[in-house]
Protein backbone atom coordinates (compact mmCIF):
# COMPACT_ATOMS: atom_id res chain seq x y z
CA UNK A 1 0.00 0.00 0.00
CA UNK A 2 1.32 3.45 -0.92
CA UNK A 3 2.44 5.74 1.87
CA UNK A 4 -0.07 8.56 2.41
CA UNK A 5 2.87 10.94 3.00
CA UNK A 6 4.51 10.18 -0.35
CA UNK A 7 4.20 13.15 -2.69
CA UNK A 8 2.40 11.60 -5.65
CA UNK A 9 -0.50 14.02 -6.23
CA UNK A 10 -0.51 16.99 -8.59
CA UNK A 11 -0.55 20.38 -6.81
CA UNK A 12 -3.94 21.91 -6.25
CA UNK A 13 -4.89 25.41 -7.39
CA UNK A 14 -4.65 26.65 -3.79
CA UNK A 15 -1.16 25.18 -3.37
CA UNK A 16 0.00 26.87 -6.58
CA UNK A 17 -1.57 30.20 -5.58
CA UNK A 18 0.09 30.08 -2.14
CA UNK A 19 3.43 29.23 -3.78
CA UNK A 20 3.16 32.24 -6.11
CA UNK A 21 2.57 34.49 -3.11
CA UNK A 22 5.82 33.18 -1.65
CA UNK A 23 7.66 33.70 -4.94
CA UNK A 24 7.95 29.96 -5.64
CA UNK A 25 7.47 29.78 -9.39
CA UNK A 26 9.34 28.18 -12.27
CA UNK A 27 12.14 30.37 -13.60
CA UNK A 28 14.85 29.71 -16.20
CA UNK A 29 18.01 31.80 -15.98
CA UNK A 30 19.26 30.17 -19.15
CA UNK A 31 16.22 31.43 -21.07
CA UNK A 32 16.65 34.96 -19.73
CA UNK A 33 20.39 35.01 -20.50
CA UNK A 34 19.90 33.57 -23.99
CA UNK A 35 17.20 36.08 -24.94
CA UNK A 36 19.28 39.02 -23.71
CA UNK A 37 22.41 37.89 -25.55
CA UNK A 38 20.66 36.91 -28.80
CA UNK A 39 18.68 40.14 -29.02
CA UNK A 40 21.79 42.11 -28.07
CA UNK A 41 23.66 40.49 -30.95
CA UNK A 42 20.81 41.07 -33.43
CA UNK A 43 20.43 44.69 -32.31
CA UNK A 44 24.17 45.22 -32.59
CA UNK A 45 24.14 43.89 -36.17
CA UNK A 46 21.50 46.46 -37.17
CA UNK A 47 22.61 49.37 -34.99
CA UNK A 48 26.27 48.66 -34.35
CA UNK A 49 27.38 50.60 -37.42
CA UNK A 50 25.32 53.61 -36.32
CA UNK A 51 26.79 53.49 -32.81
CA UNK A 52 30.31 53.08 -34.23
CA UNK A 53 29.78 55.96 -36.67
CA UNK A 54 28.53 58.20 -33.87
CA UNK A 55 31.50 57.31 -31.66
CA UNK A 56 33.90 57.84 -34.59
CA UNK A 57 32.35 61.24 -35.31
CA UNK A 58 32.47 62.33 -31.66
CA UNK A 59 36.08 61.14 -31.29
CA UNK A 60 37.14 62.85 -34.50
CA UNK A 61 35.46 66.09 -33.46
CA UNK A 62 37.05 65.96 -30.01
CA UNK A 63 40.59 65.50 -31.34
CA UNK A 64 40.34 68.19 -34.03
CA UNK A 65 39.90 71.29 -31.90
CA UNK A 66 40.84 74.69 -33.21
CA UNK A 67 43.13 77.03 -31.28
CA UNK A 68 40.21 79.22 -30.17
CA UNK A 69 38.20 76.20 -28.95
CA UNK A 70 41.20 75.02 -26.95
CA UNK A 71 41.25 78.26 -24.92
CA UNK A 72 37.43 78.52 -24.67
CA UNK A 73 36.33 77.40 -21.17
CA UNK A 74 32.71 76.90 -22.29
CA UNK A 75 33.66 74.57 -25.15
CA UNK A 76 33.65 71.53 -22.84
CA UNK A 77 29.92 71.92 -22.22
CA UNK A 78 29.25 72.31 -25.92
CA UNK A 79 31.26 69.14 -26.59
CA UNK A 80 29.19 67.24 -24.05
CA UNK A 81 25.95 68.40 -25.67
CA UNK A 82 27.21 67.47 -29.12
CA UNK A 83 28.37 64.02 -27.96
CA UNK A 84 25.07 63.29 -26.18
CA UNK A 85 23.02 64.44 -29.19
CA UNK A 86 25.06 62.30 -31.58
CA UNK A 87 25.26 59.07 -29.54
CA UNK A 88 22.05 59.08 -27.47
CA UNK A 89 19.54 57.83 -30.04
CA UNK A 90 21.33 54.66 -31.27
CA UNK A 91 22.55 53.78 -27.77
CA UNK A 92 19.14 54.31 -26.15
CA UNK A 93 17.43 52.27 -28.88
CA UNK A 94 19.88 49.45 -28.28
CA UNK A 95 19.38 49.62 -24.51
CA UNK A 96 15.56 49.60 -24.82
CA UNK A 97 15.60 46.46 -26.98
CA UNK A 98 17.97 44.66 -24.60
CA UNK A 99 15.89 45.74 -21.57
CA UNK A 100 12.67 44.43 -23.12
CA UNK A 101 14.39 41.14 -23.93
CA UNK A 102 15.66 40.88 -20.35
CA UNK A 103 12.25 41.58 -18.81
CA UNK A 104 10.45 39.16 -21.11
CA UNK A 105 13.10 36.50 -20.56
CA UNK A 106 12.45 36.63 -16.81
CA UNK A 107 8.65 36.36 -17.06
CA UNK A 108 8.36 34.08 -20.11
CA UNK A 109 8.39 31.03 -17.83
CA UNK A 110 6.14 31.37 -14.80
CA UNK A 111 4.66 34.74 -15.72
CA UNK A 112 4.90 38.06 -13.89
CA UNK A 113 4.93 37.74 -10.12
CA UNK A 114 5.80 40.36 -7.51
CA UNK A 115 5.90 39.50 -3.84
CA UNK A 116 7.80 40.76 -0.82
CA UNK A 117 7.83 37.29 0.77
CA UNK A 118 10.49 36.09 -1.66
CA UNK A 119 12.82 38.90 -0.51
CA UNK A 120 12.21 38.29 3.19
CA UNK A 121 15.20 36.90 5.16
CA UNK A 122 15.01 33.15 5.77
CA UNK A 123 17.13 31.09 8.15
CA UNK A 124 17.26 28.31 5.57
CA UNK A 125 19.21 30.55 3.18
CA UNK A 126 22.10 30.89 5.67
CA UNK A 127 21.85 27.38 7.08
CA UNK A 128 25.08 25.38 6.47
CA UNK A 129 23.13 22.11 6.31
CA UNK A 130 20.75 23.48 3.68
CA UNK A 131 23.75 24.91 1.83
CA UNK A 132 25.47 21.50 1.67
CA UNK A 133 22.25 19.92 0.44
CA UNK A 134 22.08 22.47 -2.35
CA UNK A 135 25.74 21.94 -3.22
CA UNK A 136 25.50 18.17 -3.52
CA UNK A 137 21.88 17.82 -4.57
CA UNK A 138 20.44 16.81 -7.92
CA UNK A 139 19.96 20.45 -8.93
CA UNK A 140 23.69 21.13 -8.47
CA UNK A 141 24.55 18.15 -10.63
CA UNK A 142 22.22 19.39 -13.38
CA UNK A 143 23.74 22.90 -13.16
CA UNK A 144 27.23 21.40 -13.44
CA UNK A 145 26.22 19.41 -16.51
CA UNK A 146 24.70 22.54 -18.07
CA UNK A 147 27.90 24.51 -17.43
CA UNK A 148 29.98 21.77 -19.06
CA UNK A 149 27.58 21.58 -21.99
CA UNK A 150 27.73 25.37 -22.43
CA UNK A 151 31.51 25.29 -22.49
CA UNK A 152 31.70 22.67 -25.22
CA UNK A 153 28.83 24.09 -27.29
CA UNK A 154 30.16 27.67 -27.15
CA UNK A 155 33.70 26.41 -27.92
CA UNK A 156 32.39 24.49 -30.92
CA UNK A 157 30.48 27.53 -32.22
CA UNK A 158 33.54 29.74 -31.67
CA UNK A 159 35.57 27.31 -33.80
CA UNK A 160 32.87 27.50 -36.50
CA UNK A 161 32.86 31.32 -36.40
CA UNK A 162 36.67 31.48 -36.69
CA UNK A 163 36.63 29.19 -39.73
CA UNK A 164 33.81 31.12 -41.40
CA UNK A 165 35.35 34.58 -40.95
CA UNK A 166 39.06 33.65 -40.94
CA UNK A 167 39.87 34.80 -44.47
CA UNK A 168 38.04 38.12 -44.08
CA UNK A 169 39.70 38.80 -40.74
CA UNK A 170 43.20 38.10 -42.14
CA UNK A 171 42.71 40.60 -44.98
CA UNK A 172 41.39 43.52 -42.86
CA UNK A 173 44.83 45.20 -42.92
CA UNK A 174 44.61 45.42 -46.68
CA UNK A 175 41.37 47.44 -46.62
CA UNK A 176 41.10 51.25 -46.62
CA UNK A 177 40.80 53.09 -43.29
CA UNK A 178 38.21 53.55 -41.72
CA UNK A 179 36.25 50.99 -43.77
CA UNK A 180 38.36 48.21 -42.31
CA UNK A 181 37.20 49.22 -38.81
CA UNK A 182 33.54 48.97 -39.79
CA UNK A 183 34.20 45.66 -41.53
CA UNK A 184 35.88 44.34 -38.39
CA UNK A 185 32.89 45.50 -36.36
CA UNK A 186 30.57 43.60 -38.70
CA UNK A 187 32.63 40.42 -38.31
CA UNK A 188 32.57 40.80 -34.54
CA UNK A 189 28.79 41.31 -34.58
CA UNK A 190 28.10 38.15 -36.59
CA UNK A 191 30.58 36.13 -34.53
CA UNK A 192 28.85 37.37 -31.36
CA UNK A 193 25.45 36.25 -32.75
CA UNK A 194 26.79 32.79 -33.60
CA UNK A 195 28.20 32.39 -30.09
CA UNK A 196 24.91 33.56 -28.53
CA UNK A 197 22.89 31.13 -30.65
CA UNK A 198 24.97 28.35 -29.11
CA UNK A 199 22.99 28.93 -25.89
CA UNK A 200 19.61 28.24 -27.54
CA UNK A 201 19.78 24.41 -27.15
CA UNK A 202 20.83 24.88 -23.49
CA UNK A 203 17.78 27.11 -22.88
CA UNK A 204 15.56 24.67 -24.80
CA UNK A 205 16.61 21.97 -22.34
CA UNK A 206 16.46 24.17 -19.24
CA UNK A 207 12.89 25.47 -19.73
CA UNK A 208 11.12 22.05 -19.58
CA UNK A 209 13.53 20.92 -16.87
CA UNK A 210 12.69 23.90 -14.64
CA UNK A 211 8.97 23.31 -15.22
CA UNK A 212 9.37 19.63 -14.31
CA UNK A 213 11.49 20.47 -11.27
CA UNK A 214 9.01 23.07 -10.01
CA UNK A 215 6.05 20.73 -10.51
CA UNK A 216 7.90 17.96 -8.68
CA UNK A 217 8.64 20.26 -5.75
CA UNK A 218 5.00 21.34 -5.66
CA UNK A 219 3.55 17.82 -5.60
CA UNK A 220 1.49 16.90 -2.59
CA UNK A 221 0.85 13.78 -0.59
CA UNK A 222 -2.61 12.27 -0.24
CA UNK A 223 -2.69 13.45 3.36
CA UNK A 224 -1.87 17.03 2.34
CA UNK A 225 -4.66 16.98 -0.25
CA UNK A 226 -7.11 15.68 2.36
CA UNK A 227 -6.01 18.27 4.92
CA UNK A 228 -6.32 21.09 2.37
CA UNK A 229 -9.79 19.94 1.33
CA UNK A 230 -10.79 19.67 4.97
CA UNK A 231 -9.54 23.19 5.71
CA UNK A 232 -11.27 24.56 2.61
CA UNK A 233 -14.60 22.80 3.10
CA UNK A 234 -14.57 22.65 6.87
CA UNK A 235 -14.36 19.66 9.19
CA UNK A 236 -16.91 17.03 8.00
CA UNK A 237 -17.89 16.28 11.60
CA UNK A 238 -18.54 19.94 12.30
CA UNK A 239 -20.47 20.33 9.06
CA UNK A 240 -22.50 17.23 9.88
CA UNK A 241 -23.28 18.63 13.31
CA UNK A 242 -24.35 21.95 11.77
CA UNK A 243 -26.58 20.19 9.23
CA UNK A 244 -28.13 18.13 12.04
CA UNK A 245 -28.86 21.25 14.08
CA UNK A 246 -30.30 23.00 11.04
CA UNK A 247 -32.52 20.01 10.32
CA UNK A 248 -33.71 19.88 13.92
CA UNK A 249 -34.49 23.61 13.87
CA UNK A 250 -36.44 23.25 10.63
CA UNK A 251 -38.27 20.20 11.99
CA UNK A 252 -39.22 22.02 15.20
CA UNK A 253 -40.48 24.97 13.18
CA UNK A 254 -42.58 22.66 11.00
CA UNK A 255 -44.02 20.79 13.99
CA UNK A 256 -45.25 24.08 15.43
CA UNK A 257 -47.25 24.69 12.24
CA UNK A 258 -48.93 21.26 12.12
CA UNK A 259 -51.75 22.22 14.59
CA UNK A 260 -52.68 25.11 12.26
CA UNK A 261 -52.89 22.87 9.17
CA UNK A 262 -56.21 22.14 7.44
CA UNK A 263 -55.32 18.57 6.52
CA UNK A 264 -52.53 16.01 6.70
CA UNK A 265 -52.15 13.77 3.66
CA UNK A 266 -50.38 10.47 4.36
CA UNK A 267 -48.90 7.49 2.52
CA UNK A 268 -50.15 6.24 5.11
CA UNK A 269 -46.98 4.66 6.64
CA UNK A 270 -43.93 6.43 5.21
CA UNK A 271 -44.94 9.96 4.10
CA UNK A 272 -46.91 12.77 5.73
CA UNK A 273 -47.54 16.29 4.40
CA UNK A 274 -49.47 19.01 6.22
CA UNK A 275 -51.36 21.57 4.10
CA UNK A 276 -52.91 24.89 5.00
CA UNK A 277 -55.23 26.99 2.86
CA UNK A 278 -56.47 30.52 3.53
CA UNK A 279 -60.00 30.54 2.10
CA UNK A 280 -60.18 34.32 2.30
CA UNK A 281 -56.85 34.88 0.60
CA UNK A 282 -55.72 34.55 -3.00
CA UNK A 283 -52.75 32.24 -2.41
CA UNK A 284 -52.62 28.57 -3.23
CA UNK A 285 -52.48 25.89 -0.52
CA UNK A 286 -49.18 25.95 1.37
CA UNK A 287 -47.09 23.04 2.63
CA UNK A 288 -46.42 23.75 6.32
CA UNK A 289 -44.71 20.45 7.24
CA UNK A 290 -43.51 17.23 5.66
CA UNK A 291 -41.61 14.17 6.73
CA UNK A 292 -40.86 10.50 6.18
CA UNK A 293 -40.85 7.52 8.53
CA UNK A 294 -40.39 8.76 12.14
CA UNK A 295 -41.02 12.37 11.14
CA UNK A 296 -44.17 11.31 9.29
CA UNK A 297 -45.41 9.44 12.37
CA UNK A 298 -44.69 12.49 14.53
CA UNK A 299 -46.71 14.74 12.18
CA UNK A 300 -49.66 12.35 12.36
CA UNK A 301 -49.39 12.20 16.15
CA UNK A 302 -49.53 16.00 16.44
CA UNK A 303 -52.42 16.12 13.96
CA UNK A 304 -54.41 13.56 15.98
CA UNK A 305 -53.79 15.55 19.15
CA UNK A 306 -55.08 18.77 17.54
CA UNK A 307 -58.07 17.36 15.60
CA UNK A 308 -56.41 17.96 12.23
CA UNK A 309 -58.03 15.67 9.62
CA UNK A 310 -55.73 12.93 8.27
CA UNK A 311 -56.42 11.73 4.73
CA UNK A 312 -54.74 8.67 3.24
CA UNK A 313 -53.69 9.33 -0.36
CA UNK A 314 -50.30 7.68 -1.08
CA UNK A 315 -49.82 9.06 -4.58
CA UNK A 316 -50.71 12.64 -3.62
CA UNK A 317 -48.60 12.52 -0.43
CA UNK A 318 -45.50 11.45 -2.36
CA UNK A 319 -46.14 13.96 -5.16
CA UNK A 320 -46.39 16.86 -2.68
CA UNK A 321 -43.40 15.66 -0.66
CA UNK A 322 -41.03 15.55 -3.65
CA UNK A 323 -42.29 18.64 -5.49
CA UNK A 324 -42.77 21.17 -2.69
CA UNK A 325 -40.56 22.56 0.07
CA UNK A 326 -41.85 23.58 3.49
CA UNK A 327 -43.48 27.03 3.63
CA UNK A 328 -43.93 27.02 -0.17
CA UNK A 329 -47.09 26.82 -2.24
CA UNK A 330 -47.91 23.56 -3.96
CA UNK A 331 -47.36 23.33 -7.75
CA UNK A 332 -50.17 24.48 -10.00
CA UNK A 333 -50.43 21.00 -11.50
CA UNK A 334 -51.58 19.65 -8.10
CA UNK A 335 -54.28 22.28 -7.54
CA UNK A 336 -57.11 20.04 -8.74
CA UNK A 337 -56.12 17.05 -6.59
CA UNK A 338 -55.54 19.16 -3.45
CA UNK A 339 -58.80 21.05 -4.07
CA UNK A 340 -60.72 17.76 -3.99
CA UNK A 341 -59.04 16.79 -0.72
CA UNK A 342 -59.77 20.18 0.88
CA UNK A 343 -63.38 20.11 -0.32
CA UNK A 344 -63.81 16.69 1.25
CA UNK A 345 -62.26 17.93 4.52
CA UNK A 346 -64.51 21.01 4.67
CA UNK A 347 -67.60 18.92 3.97
CA UNK A 348 -66.55 16.43 6.64
CA UNK A 349 -66.10 19.23 9.20
CA UNK A 350 -69.52 20.64 8.36
CA UNK A 351 -71.09 17.19 8.69
CA UNK A 352 -69.54 16.69 12.11
CA UNK A 353 -70.98 20.05 13.21
CA UNK A 354 -74.41 19.04 11.93
CA UNK A 355 -74.40 21.65 9.17
CA UNK A 356 -74.37 19.38 6.17
CA UNK A 357 -74.82 15.91 4.87
CA UNK A 358 -72.20 13.22 5.03
CA UNK A 359 -69.73 13.66 2.12
CA UNK A 360 -69.12 10.92 -0.41
CA UNK A 361 -65.85 8.99 0.07
CA UNK A 362 -62.81 10.66 -1.50
CA UNK A 363 -61.91 9.03 -4.78
CA UNK A 364 -58.66 7.07 -4.73
CA UNK A 365 -57.48 8.04 -8.20
CA UNK A 366 -56.87 11.78 -7.83
CA UNK A 367 -55.83 13.84 -10.90
CA UNK A 368 -52.02 13.82 -10.47
CA UNK A 369 -49.88 14.51 -13.56
CA UNK A 370 -47.59 11.62 -14.59
CA UNK A 371 -44.41 13.71 -14.17
CA UNK A 372 -45.25 14.28 -10.48
CA UNK A 373 -46.10 10.69 -9.64
CA UNK A 374 -43.59 8.88 -7.43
Amino acid sequence: MADSNEKTEEPTAKKQADARKKGQIARSRELSTTLVLVFSAISFIFMGSEIASALFEVTQRTFTLSRDETYDLTHMFQAWGYAFETISFPVLAYMVIVTIAGVYGNIALGGYNFTWQAAAPKAQKISPIAGFKRMFGMNSIVELLKAIAKFFVVAAMAYVALNVFRDEALHLDMEIYPLNLFHALELISWSFLILCCALIPIAAFDVPYQSYKHNKEMKMSLQEVKDERKNADGDPQVKGRIRKLQYQAAANRMMKEVPNADVVVTNPTHYSVALKYDQHGTKAPTLVAKGVDEMAMHIRKIANGNDVPIIASPMLARAIYYSTEAEHEIPEKLFMAVAQVLAYVYQLKAYKKGKGKKPSPLQKDLPIPPELRR
